[in-house]
């Protein structure tokens, strides 16, 4: 009988560890890899530095930098880029705000030197979609202006801004004619490119937020607008237009009433100059530099401005009845008997001829020789 032999496997011998080895518990994968100084020489760098906070695609510190940056500046649109208009450009350039330009006139050469992009026609200049239209016209040419732009291609949610001298004519003009969407802030730099050549500090700026949309982006873009103004040193003024209007026909009004009353005068310097002379040769120095449509303006679109014509007709007219009106002949006799000592003078027979009231009496033969 033939008998087979029985078979026991060989258990499996666990392989030698390998010398110097090291075992690592796996809770730690960082152990893993191989340290910097026991790493082959081929994949050692010399450790230098590349760039510093370099603005790349994946750097999200860069990227929210960027959208803050771009989400403070206003693409506004200046309509009217006469002197003012260009005046106020340079300044909304310089503060990294884009300004696209249009005007009736081809200013392309004026756009360019401040950095602000022209547009001739006025649709092209609504396509482009401003965040701000700033009105930069003539009070006499504002509502035409206003009605020739194509209001349909911008955004519904557009921002207009006016610079007139006179604030209650465009305030009723834009509520009359923009839709509800648009938002509405009237607004006047009381100065200009004479007064404001130096600098804008401490120089006031006096505005009224019309109308706001409810959404907050609409407030912040209107602070974003008078910022400009705040960051050159500005002295804001918050005030209703009906308010400033009757300020203004005290305080603008009247001081080119009365430096364009001078400058009919003729007045010269001389080498005896006042420093109170001085000043009166500014004045006209700075009224004769505005245009009579701007004057007119003043007095055509402020219901205030009338009363002041008045007032100052009757000032001059009580100021003169006072010179007149309290001379007396006798003192004045003294001042101008003629030589030989009997005759009246010819200017005291003309003051014989005023009444006590100052009115010269309508009498031909009373005439100054």
């Amino acid at each position: 009988m033939l008998k087979l032999p029985s078979f026991h496997p060989k258990k499996p011998q666990s392989a030698p560890p390998k010398p110097h080895q090291t075992l690592t518990p796996k809770s730690n994968p960082l152990n893993q890899f191989p340290i910097p100084s026991t790493a082959p020489s081929r994949l050692r760098r010399p450790l230098r530095i590349r760039a510093i906070d370099a603005a790349q695609p994946f750097d999200y510190e860069a990227l929210m930098s960027l959208r803050h940056e771009t989400s403070t500046k206003l693409k506004i649109a200046v309509v009217g880029f006469g002197n003012f208009g260009q005046f106020l450009a340079r300044t909304i350039v310089r503060q990294g705000h884009t300004v696209l330009a249009h005007s009736r006139s081809d200013h392309s050469a004026a756009a360019a030197s401040v950095g602000a992009a022209f547009y001739a026609d006025p649709n092209d200049l609504c396509e482009a979609h401003p965040d701000v239209i700033l009105l930069c016209t003539s009070i006499l040419s504002t509502k035409s202006v206003l009605q020739s732009l194509p209001l349909q291609r911008l955004r519904r949610n557009t921002l207009f801004v006016d610079v007139l001298s006179v604030k209650e004519f465009p305030k009723d003009l834009f509520l009359s004619t923009l839709p509800r969407e648009f938002d509405i802030l009237c607004t006047h730099p009381m100065f200009g490119p004479e007064s404001g050549k130096n600098g804008w500090a401490d120089l006031p700026f006096v505005y009224e937020k019309v109308r706001v949309g409810g959404h907050p982006s609409r407030a912040e873009r209107i602070e974003r607008f008078l910022e400009i103004f705040r960051k050159e040193g500005c002295r804001m003024v918050e005030m209703s237009c009906a308010e400033h209007d009757k300020h203004a026909a005290e305080t603008q009004f009247i001081t080119h009433t009365v430096g364009r009353i001078l400058g009919r005068l003729g007045l010269q310097s001389t080498p005896i100059n006042t420093r109170g002379y001085e000043t009166l040769l500014d004045l006209v120095e700075n009224t004769a530099g505005d245009s009579f449509d701007l004057y007119y303006g003043l007095f055509m679109y402020n219901k205030n401005s009338t009363d002041q014509v008045d007032r100052l007709d009757e000032a001059f007219g009580s100021l003169r009845r006072e010179l007149f009106g309290k001379l007396h002949v006798k003192a004045r006799e003294h001042i101008f008997e003629s030589a030989d000592g009997g005759e009246e003078g010819s200017e005291v027979a003309y003051l014989r001829a005023l009444p006590e009231n100052g009115i010269a009496a309508e009498d031909p033969s009373m005439k100054l020789s």
